[in-house]
């Protein structure tokens, strides 16, 4: 006969302790969103009283109206990299062919020469027009759904708080006007210690995200102020046909080209 070292008893005793800890968790997870349900509801429909941070409330609602709008500068400012794009491929083809014809041509071996090295230069002057409207679909990109979306995620924490603290606070109110039995007594110190807990919860989520918010806004301010510096010096010294200024701005905003004869994706295709 063998003897086993494992003691069934202390096996069945740890099994019964995680499932009464996972039922405790879910117990707690519904009472939650049961009292946090019924505290949206109660606001919804004009019943339950709401904590309201009129100032704060106003920032987060300019947040999201600028981040909509930004959302439009950067989709519009893809569309006129994809459309400047296509331009700039047609030159090159175009200069290719002035250039083929310029050959076969000798009648016409100046005109389509001249032509040829036209849109040769224009060809690159786009493509470093390109590398500057892209560094600013990058830059907006970042700003957009990294720098602001982290915000709105701590402002969603801090709604969710604030929605858990009224629920609390409003059941508290509601023990704390009904009968002072020792039961009661007992299920108010509970909800005291609830209460307590979320509010405390809430307000540090509150000052999150103001300081969050102050944060962005500063970072914001010196990210657009330097991409939209670039963005028009970029196009004016393009359309001016001004090569010497455009090169100048990229240099000056750091923004990095593509080496002539890379064998890596450009950057659209890594879009």
């Amino acid at each position: 006969m063998h003897h086993s070292n494992s003691n069934p008893m202390m096996s069945e005793e740890a099994t019964r302790g995680v499932a009464v800890e996972k039922f405790d968790s879910v117990k707690k997870w519904s009472i939650n969103t049961y009292k946090c349900t019924k505290q949206m509801f109660s606001e919804r429909f004009g019943r339950g009283t709401k904590t309201v941070d009129l100032e704060l409330e106003a920032q987060i609602d300019v947040l999201r109206e600028t981040k909509l709008k930004y959302e439009r500068i950067l989709r519009l400012a893809r569309e006129l990299t994809n459309h400047f794009y296509n331009m700039v491929q047609t030159q090159q083809a175009l200069g290719d062919t002035f250039a083929d014809l310029s050959q076969k041509s000798p009648e016409l071996q100046d005109e389509f020469g001249y032509n040829a090295e036209t849109q040769r230069l224009l060809c690159k002057n786009g493509e470093t027009l390109l590398g500057a409207i892209n560094f600013f679909v990058s830059s907006i990109n970042t700003l957009v759904n990294k720098t602001m979306e982290d915000t709105l995620m701590t402002i969603k924490m801090y709604e969710n708080a604030r929605l858990e603290f009224d629920a609390y606070r409003t059941d508290l109110e509601e023990l704390s006007v009904g009968p002072r039995d020792a039961a009661a007594m007992v299920r108010i110190e509970m909800a005291q210690q609830q209460y307590q807990i979320h509010k405390d919860k809430y307000e540090r989520l509150r000052s999150d995200v103001t300081i969050k918010l102050k944060f962005l806004e500063e970072n914001k301010v010196k990210v657009m102020h330097k991409q939209l510096l670039l963005f028009h010096n970029a196009i004016s010294a393009y359309f001016a046909g001004n090569q010497q200024q455009l090169e100048q701005t990229l240099r000056q905003f750091n923004v990095k080209l593509k080496p002539p004869g890379s064998d890596k994706p450009s950057w659209l295709e890594e879009q």
